[in-house]
């Protein structure tokens, strides 16, 4: 038996490059870790998923876990959920899975993604992986959606215009005729109207797909519904779209877990709207504590305020922290030194937040000021 030539170890791996657009791409770590604290950073469900999610995934059994997942069942409850056709509708995992495979479908060389920025940074993020160009359009100063600017930008080379709707992390709204207006601008481009922060403000597009022919509407169930360990996203749009989005979709992204947990949360709206109504109180209530600390904060739709701390910002953020609060320094987004975005939990949660942001205000923000 002729002896095996040993291998020679690589010592030596920068013979070995990604593609050029890897190497361009920014980094984005996210400041996970550490978040067994009051959870007013990341904009999830502050409190619990629906009972019901839980006892339904804790009727999985061993067998079903030896099963590939099947989202086509779910998906089609998820669709007559929201009034629409099946084939209008993917579950990914999560939104980001959902922005992921629109880049990976739809840009291409030449293409531009067209983005109002301060915005979510996964857009950015999964268009650098592609060969398009990003083409950004900054919020004026009040953070007000830029519908004029960015319908100036509009270019032919404009593929797909991604419109978070609320907006993170600003909390302020496109209009439904804007919306429109943007599509009907830009017919040979995608809209994608990301309403991940939908129950916090209650309006939506949703019932335009189909009708609006490049309209894709993408909706989370990390938020509300309290599922961002599972990641759950949702695509909504037009068959003709979506069947070019299927083909780069991996067909076993969503667990069964994911599928069981969904089916259940569906059905419980009861859970859901009551905590809806558990948020929407406290961000009353919340931002009129803020009117009387004297902290400017933003208009907001969602479940999170973005207040101006100033040059504070850092030790602000220190400062909840050691309180046993979390909360998320927007300082490095376009347009947002100093200011720091806080979710909104329920009523006793903010009350919480309440007291540790007056203990800052009061004995160590006015030496920052000073």
């Amino acid at each position: 038996m002729t002896p095996m030539t040993p291998l020679t170890p690589m010592t030596d791996l920068n013979c070995i490059q990604p593609r050029r657009r890897v190497l361009q791409m920014p980094e984005y770590h996210p400041p996970l870790g550490n978040r067994d604290s009051l959870r007013l950073d990341f904009n999830e469900n502050t409190l619990a998923c629906s009972p019901a999610v839980l006892a339904a995934i804790q009727s999985i059994t061993a067998a079903d876990l030896t099963r590939y997942p099947e989202r086509g069942p779910v998906e089609a409850l998820a669709a007559q959920h929201l009034g629409l056709a099946s084939e209008q509708v993917i579950l990914t995992n999560g939104v980001d899975e959902a922005i992921h495979i629109l880049c990976q479908a739809f840009l291409d060389t030449g293409d531009e993604l067209l983005l109002p920025v301060p915005t979510y940074t996964m857009y950015e993020i999964y268009a650098a992986q592609t060969d398009a160009t990003i083409i950004r359009v900054q919020a004026p100063a009040d953070f007000r959606f830029p519908f004029e600017s960015l319908v100036a930008a509009i270019t032919p080379r404009t593929k797909l215009i991604a419109i978070a709707n609320p907006n993170s992390p600003t909390g302020s709204v496109a209009t439904r005729q804007q919306l429109l207006a943007v599509a009907a601008a830009a017919p040979h481009a995608i809209l994608l109207v990301d309403e991940a922060y939908f129950h916090f403000y209650g309006q939506t597009v949703i019932d335009l797909v189909g009708q609006v022919p490049n309209l894709i509407v993408a909706r989370t169930f990390s938020k509300a519904y309290g599922l961002a360990s599972l990641r759950l996203g949702l695509l909504a749009g037009p068959e003709p779209l979506l069947r070019f989005v299927r083909r780069v979709l991996s067909p076993y992204s969503v667990n069964h877990v994911a599928l069981v947990a969904l089916t259940a949360a569906l059905q419980d709206e009861t859970y859901l709207h009551w905590y809806v109504e558990e948020v929407l109180q406290a961000r009353a209530l919340f931002l009129h504590a803020l009117t009387r600390l004297g902290l400017q904060y933003w208009p907001t739709e969602a479940n999170f305020v973005l207040v101006n701390i100033g040059a504070a910002h850092k030790e602000f953020a220190n400062a909840m922290r050691a309180e046993g609060i979390l909360v998320r320094d927007r300082s490095a987004d376009p347009g947002c030194e100093g200011l720091v975005r806080i979710t909104i939990g329920t009523p006793e949660q903010m009350q919480r937040a309440v007291a540790a942001i007056e203990n800052f205000v009061l004995n160590q923000l006015k030496v920052f000021s000073s």
